[in-house]
């Protein structure tokens, strides 16, 4: 299992640019953040950063605010609880950013964005799942 240091370009939020997100850096902190893929399921399927748990954004911008039960059985994990870190990334960083923003919404307070997303962890030849 991927730890946290397998995600080595993970960027931070800053507040001045996106108010009411925290900044979340890299560190050894146990447990690891959630990290959080919003693409679309084929998107993901062809591949994505270990260890990341889908939650199509675009299509179910309602899943932050589902209740537990419903969200597992919609997405087939568990939702991440609300004290936990939590780490989106997409394609570009449009699409995390919007999820970031709605996570904070839905009463997250330990939120940040992989800025480069996918695009920049495939150039950067990160590990990839399929």
């Amino acid at each position: 299992m991927a730890s946290r240091r397998a995600i080595p370009h993970l960027t931070s939020l800053r507040q001045a640019a996106r108010p009411g997100i925290t900044a979340l850096l890299p560190s050894s902190k146990s447990p690891p953040p959630h990290l959080i893929d919003v693409r679309e399921p084929p998107e993901y399927a062809s591949g994505h950063i270990p260890t990341s748990k889908n939650l199509p954004i675009t299509s179910s911008p309602d899943a932050l605010f589902l209740p537990a039960d419903h969200f597992l059985a919609r997405f087939g994990w568990p939702k991440p609880p609300k004290g936990d870190e939590i780490v989106f990334y997409c394609r570009a960083g449009v699409r995390s950013a919007a999820a970031a923003r709605l996570a904070v919404k839905a009463g997250w307070e330990r939120v940040g964005q992989y800025e480069g997303s996918w695009l920049e962890w495939e150039k950067n030849g990160g590990e990839k799942e399929m």
